[in-house]
């Protein structure tokens, strides 16, 4: 009798929630933010916005249609079975809370509106529905629509979300510009830059870390006051000067945002000739940082 892997069964559960809770987030803010204003911000959502305006078919409902084709494409480039059951939870949980919302919530707050400027609806549409996406594609998995071949473009391309949207859904906008006028196609560009730098922050999470190259002739007391005084380690190495030809060495550390000041001090103090480059890092995972764990 096969032994339960509580472990893989928790991250699953887990995987699921976060998938839900992404999708109902994005649902709530595409029927609050999106719908009313005919935002129609690229993808699907966006195609059923503009067969909405002249249909009056339930924007959910051709949501959830249109995307079945999609499905299979989805299959055979990212992740099978896994694949097409987390995306057709997402865009079934999409659907459903977009349906609630166009029905229920939008007349509980007929009484007190959030707002009745295009502009914040635009704003918030953006970080609400990128918000929502970050999460579902945190947990592995897609919104459906031409997120689907978002997805499969970052895999293949490593290229940015936010990139991505503006190609796959660049169309979409045009032909919302054509139907509903041009003010609200830059509303729509707008909608799409925010998610995709929601969608980019929920994945990748806020740059907390600096990693700190000192080219210097003194490297073993700057290493020692490093380690000692910010509590970091280092990594050093040799360099030859491609104008001078003179050997320097290269030390290099990664610490929090904070110590960069601390970094200079003790730089200044101990080789005021050395040359300095600080960039910003995005993750930094390990001892001393955020826990290293296995993808699920």
């Amino acid at each position: 009798m096969r032994r339960i892997n509580w472990a893989k069964l928790l991250g699953e559960f887990r995987r699921l929630v976060l998938i839900g809770a992404g999708a109902s987030i994005a649902g709530v803010g595409f029927s609050l933010f999106q719908v009313p204003y005919n935002i129609a911000a690229g993808g699907v959502s966006g195609i059923a916005i503009l067969i909405n305006h002249f249909t009056g078919w339930s924007v959910a409902l051709l949501y959830l249609a249109m995307n079945v084709p999609l499905f299979a494409l989805g299959f055979f480039y990212l992740g099978r079975w896994r694949f097409l059951f987390s995306t057709a939870l997402a865009v079934l949980v999409f659907s459903t809370t977009t349906e609630l919302a166009n029905r229920y919530l939008v007349l509980m707050l007929d009484r007190w509106p959030l707002t009745d400027n295009i502009l914040l609806s635009t704003i918030y549409a953006g970080l609400v529905g990128g918000i929502g996406g970050g999460l579902i594609y945190l947990a592995g998995a897609t919104i459906g629509g031409t997120a689907i071949i978002g997805r499969i473009i970052q895999v293949k391309t490593g290229l940015s979300l936010s990139q991505i949207y503006l190609l796959v859904d660049g169309t979409i906008v045009a032909v919302a510009g054509l139907l509903f006028g041009w003010e609200i196609a830059l509303y729509a560009m707008l909608t799409l830059l925010l998610s995709g730098q929601a969608a980019d922050f929920i994945l990748e999470g806020p740059s907390r870390a600096r990693t700190a190259m000192v080219i210097t002739t003194r490297p073993q007391p700057i290493t020692q006051a490093l380690i000692a005084e910010l509590g970091r380690g280092v990594s050093y190495w040799q360099a030859t000067g491609g104008y001078t030809g003179e050997t320097r060495t290269i030390v290099m550390c990664t610490l929090y945002r904070p110590q960069v000041g601390d970094l200079k001090r003790v730089v200044a103090a101990h080789d005021p000739q050395a040359f300095v480059i600080i960039g910003t890092t995005q993750q930094a995972l390990g001892e001393g940082f955020s826990e290293l764990r296995q993808h699920r």
